[in-house]
C-alpha cells in the first residue's frame, strides 16, 4: 500500500489519487495528514503539497485539488516527452515536472464544461472548446499515460513495490436510435417515407419498403441477429442501447408500446447486455427518464442499470445526478460523436465526481473513443481499419479500456458504405490479451 501525506485530505486528493493509484494501476493508497504516521510508515510513501517535509518521494501541488467549486483556470500546456501536460510546478526536489494530479482531476471531472463555453446546436458542449482538442491531445489517454510516469517513478523509489495490472480489454457498443427502418412504422409515416424516396428516385428502396410492410422482407436495420451470432461464437463485452423515449421531432423511433419493438429488444436482452439510450427530453427530466427506465425494465425483466444519452448529450451534473437518483450504475455517453478520442482524458472507467457538492459519487463513467462518424466519410476500410488500430494500440500501453460505438443501421443495407459490417467483425476479432 502506498501513504501519501497531504497537509489537508480533500475529497478532491482522495478522488484523484484513487482513479490513478487503485483504478489506474492497481496499488492500494491510503492518506496521512500527521507527519509521524507518515514518518513511521516503513512501505512505499511520498508526500504532495507546496513544499517537500524532508527528503521523501516528493510532488509538488498546485491548488486545484485544494479549492472548492469552479473558477477559471490558467491552463498553459507544455510539451513533456511524448506527450503534453499543463499545471507545470518548479520546486527542484519535485519528482515530476507537473502537477498531473490536478491536471488529472481537470480532465476527469470535466471542469472545463462548467466554465462558460459555447455550445453547439443540439446544447452540447462542442470538442472544438476542449484544450485537448485546442492543444492537440484529444487522440491521447493523457491521464493514463502520467499514471504510467509516475508509476515508473514509484518502481524506480520502491523497487519491491507491487501492481495489480488490469488487462487491456475491448468494449464494443450499439447505439439503437430506429430498431426498425420501415417495419411497424404506421400508414402516414409509410406513406411519407415512401413519396420522398420516390422524390429523391430511390426506386429501390421504395420496392424494400413494401416488401418488408408485407413482411415478405427483413427490416434492413434488423441486424441484431448478426451481433448475437458473434457473441455465441466469440463471448465479447458488447452492449445494446434502445430509445425507448416517445415520438419527437429528435426521437423518431417506433412506439415502446409496439409488440414487435418490445419483442426485439426482449429477443436481444436474452444474448446481450442491454441499456437504455435516455432520449434528449429525458435528459434533463427526471420525470421522463423514470418513465424510459420503467418501460425497458418492464420488457427485459431486470433493473436496468446501463445508460447513454440521446446525441450524447451530457448535461453537467443535472443529467449524472438523475442517473444516480434511479440508480443507473454505469453511464457510457463521455465522447465526441465526430472527433474520435478521449474527452476525459482517459481509457479508464471512473467515477463522477460532482463538483458543486465536492463528492465521489457511485456512478460509473466509461469513456467511449469513436463513433463511424468520427472518421472522414470518405475514407476506405483499410484507413478506418488502421485509425482503429493506432487507438487500440495507444489503449493497449496503459492496460486500458477501448469503447467503439455503432449502430444497428450502420450494418444495414441502406447504408452507402457497406464495410462497416467487416469493421465491426475487425474489432471483435483482436486478441485482448496481446501487446503489439
Amino acid at each position: 500500500m502506498l501513504l501519501v501525506y497531504v497537509q489537508k485530505i480533500t475529497p478532491r486528493v482522495s478522488y484523484t489519487f484513487k482513479h490513478i493509484c487503485k483504478r489506474i494501476l492497481g496499488l492500494e493508497v491510503d492518506f496521512t495528514s500527521k507527519i509521524e504516521s507518515f514518518i513511521a510508515h516503513d512501505g512505499p510513501k511520498l508526500s504532495y503539497g507546496k513544499q517537500p517535509l524532508g527528503k521523501e518521494l516528493y510532488f509538488q501541488s498546485v491548488d486545484l485539488l485544494f479549492e472548492h467549486g469552479f473558477n477559471e483556470v490558467d491552463i498553459q500546456v507544455i510539451p513533456w516527452g511524448e506527450t503534453q501536460c499543463f499545471f507545470q510546478v518548479k520546486h527542484p526536489d519535485a519528482a515530476l515536472p507537473f502537477d498531473i494530479f490536478a491536471a488529472s482531476f481537470y480532465l476527469l471531472t470535466r471542469y472545463e464544461e462548467y466554465l462558460p463555453h459555447v455550445k453547439d446546436e443540439l446544447g452540447r458542449f462542442a470538442a472544438t472548446e476542449s484544450i485537448a482538442y485546442q492543444h492537440g491531445f484529444l487522440q491521447e489517454p493523457v491521464v493514463d499515460i502520467w499514471a504510467f510516469e509516475f508509476k515508473d517513478i514509484l518502481k524506480e523509489k520502491y523497487s519491491d513495490i507491487e501492481f495489480r495490472e488490469k488487462e487491456f480489454r475491448i468494449h464494443p457498443i450499439l447505439y439503437i436510435n430506429q430498431t426498425f427502418a420501415y417495419w411497424q412504422k404506421g400508414i402516414l409515416r409509410s406513406i411519407g417515407g415512401g413519396l420522398r424516396d420516390l422524390w429523391q428516385l430511390k426506386i429501390s428502396d421504395v420496392t424494400d419498403r413494401i416488401k418488408v410492410m408485407l413482411g415478405v422482407k427483413k427490416d434492413p436495420y434488423n441486424t441484431f441477429d448478426f451481433v448475437i451470432n458473434l457473441q455465441k461464437n466469440k463471448i465479447r463485452d458488447c452492449l445494446m442501447f434502445f430509445g425507448l423515449g416517445d415520438y419527437t421531432n429528435l426521437e423518431k423511433n417506433i412506439s415502446h408500446s409496439n409488440p414487435e419493438h418490445r419483442k426485439v429488444v426482449k429477443h436481444v436482452s436474452d444474448y446481450v447486455r442491454v441499456g437504455l439510450k435516455v432520449s434528449y427530453d429525458a435528459i434533463s427530466d427526471l420525470e421522463v427518464l423514470k418513465e424510459e427506465k420503467t418501460r425497458i425494465e418492464n420488457i427485459v425483466n431486470r433493473q436496468m442499470l446501463y445508460s447513454l444519452c440521446s446525441f450524447y448529450k451530457i448535461k453537467l451534473p443535472e443529467a449524472y445526478r438523475n442517473f444516480i437518483e434511479l440508480e443507473i450504475k454505469e453511464d457510457f455517453s463521455m465522447g465526441y460523436p465526430e472527433q474520435a478520442g478521449f474527452r476525459a482524458g482517459t481509457c479508464t472507467p471512473f467515477m463522477f465526481y460532482d463538483l458543486d457538492y465536492e463528492v465521489q459519487t457511485p456512478l460509473v463513467i466509461h469513456s467511449f473513443c469513436c463513433t463511424a462518424k468520427s472518421f472522414d466519410m470518405a475514407e476506405n476500410e483499410f484507413t478506418v481499419k488502421q485509425e482503429l488500430l493506432d487507438y487500440m494500440n495507444k489503449i493497449k500501453k496503459v492496460n486500458g479500456l477501448f469503447i467503439p460505438v455503432f449502430s444497428n443501421g450502420l450494418f444495414s443495407e441502406l447504408n452507402e458504405q457497406t464495410f462497416w459490417k467487416s469493421i465491426f467483425e475487425f474489432i471483435w476479432n483482436q486478441d485482448e490479451d496481446k501487446k503489439d
